[in-house]
């Protein structure tokens, strides 16, 4: 399981099927206190936007959260974080 903050969304023309409608974010993730690396997680909420601490799960557990065929999702956020009380730094 990995935390992250949402700080971008992804314009995607064309996708994987069993991805439609479904939002893709850019997460920067956070590994103790310190904002890490970006990568793009599928929104299994429908619900995230810039500046939300969100938790997501990574591997072939991502694909899963969807409960259709198996989509191809290498990370997925599955919800929310309502207050982080570490200081972050960059």
């Amino acid at each position: 399981m990995y935390i992250g903050e949402v700080v971008g969304c992804v314009v995607a023309t064309v996708k994987e099927s069993g991805l439609d409608n479904i939002p893709l974010l850019v997460v920067q993730l956070i590994e103790k206190g310190k904002k890490t690396k970006m990568i793009v997680a599928a929104d299994s909420t429908r619900q995230a936007g810039r500046g939300d601490f969100v938790y997501l799960i990574g591997s072939k557990e991502a694909g899963r959260v969807f409960r259709t065929k198996r989509t191809a999702a290498d990370a997925a956020i599955v919800g929310f974080i309502d207050s982080y009380n570490i200081r972050l730094t960059e």
